[in-house]
């Protein structure tokens, strides 16, 4: 969404190591075996977890990524990816260039639609992958990974018959929030979440074409993509892989159009 709306100079990115340690995602600082792992570069913090006690020293919740951070008053906006989404879309336009102020990926024609295939979309798909892989008896994995996959074969269908988006005949927020869970299905939660039923290149035809053609045309979306990093990050969770070693495949990463 940041490369979409040509943020770029407005919201600069900091990365943590894909790697999760017991204190939480880490910087550069104090892990750096992962290449692309970057220096907190406002207070050279060690982890994430930093800036949430920053914000606020009797912080007790979870350390989760992403963080919005305001520079100016040190705390945190927001850490709710589609808060997030929702926020990137207006919030700097009368700051930005026309070309990428005019783009609107939550527009009033469309956001009942959009509304309402958010809501199954993130029950079922985005939060349904780690209702999946986290799992905690036999029973509860397989109730998750059947709703997960009659939600990928509800978006098949939307998707059939060479559609190219999701809702109307336009990029949304809806592509953004399903392409961030499918583009790791693969190389991450196939294996490690256990969502193998079937796998997005030979089980969706038309999810992939979808994916794909985001991937291979539209360079915002080909960018945010370090799949070194999905692999590994996914693979380290000790909660499903205590050996944290990490596939090499599939390969390639994503198939050309």
């Amino acid at each position: 969404m940041r490369n979409l709306k040509g943020l770029q100079d407005f919201i600069p990115v900091t990365v943590a190591s894909s790697l999760k340690g017991p204190l939480g995602w880490a910087f550069a600082k104090v892990d750096s075996e992962l290449p692309g792992t970057e220096v907190d570069p406002l207070y050279d913090s060690e982890r994430v977890r930093d800036l949430y006690l920053r914000a606020d020293p009797n912080y007790t919740g979870r350390y989760t990524v992403p963080v919005l951070w305001d520079k100016k008053t040190q705390t945190i906006v927001n850490n709710e990816s589609s808060e997030i989404i929702r926020i990137f879309n207006t919030a700097f336009d009368d700051l930005l260039p026309e070309e990428y102020a005019k783009i609107d990926l939550y527009p009033k024609g469309l956001q009942t639609e959009i509304d309402q295939m958010n809501e199954w979309m993130y029950s079922d798909i985005n939060n349904g992958v780690y209702r999946t892989g986290f799992a905690g008896s036999q029973e509860t994995y397989e109730k998750a990974v059947k709703t997960l996959f009659d939600a990928l074969d509800r978006a098949e269908g939307i998707l059939q018959e060479e559609k190219e988006y999701l809702v109307g005949n336009r990029l949304t927020e809806a592509d953004i929030r399903l392409w961030v869970t499918v583009i790791r299905h693969d190389p991450a939660y196939h294996g490690n979440f256990k969502c193998n039923i079937k796998d997005i290149r030979s089980g969706y035809p038309a999810i992939n074409r979808w994916m794909k053609e985001l991937y291979w045309n539209n360079e915002a979306f080909r960018s945010s993509i370090d799949w070194h990093h999905i692999k590994a990050g996914y693979y380290s969770l000790i909660e499903v892989n205590p050996t944290r070693i990490y596939p090499l495949g599939p390969i390639p990463d994503i198939e050309p159009l």
